[in-house]
């Protein structure tokens, strides 16, 4: 069966001032499948992902080219309601970020912001710990300090932070780079579960990650995208020679 792309890159180049930081990048992300984003570090990968929710708005003195389509419409276009799109592409971050709140109330935030009514923003605060594989764990200490969590559970709050108001797109920006391998091990095995429900794209300087989680990978080198692919095919037979350079780790 072919895949259909949740969302859709055309002829994307970015600037940092004078730097051009991402070249003519072109590629689609499918639906309900896990991509990773590989490469050197300062290849573009964060940059790059940021682009998705527009993130780099943010940064003062950048520019942007190019198209990226979700649902059809183009969300580089300037009139796009930024706000509405962070709902619709979630991203938790490299290090873990949950408020100085209650467990609770990191998860109803952004519930509370568009709906009053408290049975349902209970009901989602529920199942988005159900999905982030966290209430097992939190259900009897709700209303306790967040900051009380291991990191490891501070990163799952984060996810069921940004399940909560129903995104279609998950970003993971470099998740693991501040766990321990159990932790690691946690957040691999919810990414495969939660592809079931969202489109989710990974940034990981871990080949052993990418290969694991990935249904299809993207590798960057120098802000050009060389290769894109099926993970599996990718990490075996690539077809450039720079991708197995870097998957042999000959540099990197």
């Amino acid at each position: 069966m072919d895949n259909i792309a949740a969302m859709r890159v055309e002829n994307v180049n970015f600037f940092y001032g004078k730097k051009q930081a991402l070249r003519n990048i072109n590629m689609e992300i499918y639906k309900n499948q896990v991509t990773a984003i590989i490469g050197p570090s300062g290849c573009g990968k964060s940059t790059f992902i940021r682009l998705f929710n527009r993130m780099n708005d943010l940064v003062p003195n950048t520019k942007v080219e190019g198209k990226i389509y979700l649902d059809n419409k183009d969300i580089l276009y300037p009139k796009v309601n930024v706000v509405k799109l962070r709902r619709k592409v979630g991203m938790v971050f490299q290090k873990p970020n949950p408020f100085p709140k209650s467990i609770f109330q990191n998860v109803s935030y952004g519930l509370e912001i568009k709906s009053k009514n408290k049975d349902f923003i209970k009901e989602q605060v529920v199942k988005s710990l159900k999905r982030a594989a966290l209430w097992e764990e939190v259900k009897d200490r709700l209303y306790d300090n967040a900051l009380g969590l291991s990191g490891g559970q501070q990163q799952r709050l984060c996810i069921a932070r940004c399940l909560a108001v129903e995104p279609d797109v998950l970003l993971f920006d470099e998740p693991c780079a501040s766990l321990d391998p159990h932790s690691t091990r946690r957040i691999e095995e919810l990414i495969q579960e939660l592809k079931e429900y969202y489109t989710i794209v990974i940034v990981t300087h871990n080949l052993q990650q990418a290969s694991r989680v990935a249904d299809y990978t993207a590798f960057l080198y120098l802000g050009e995208l060389i290769e894109f692919g099926e993970t599996g095919r990718l990490f075996t037979v690539p077809e450039d020679k720079r991708t197995e350079q870097y998957i042999t780790g000959k540099f990197g």
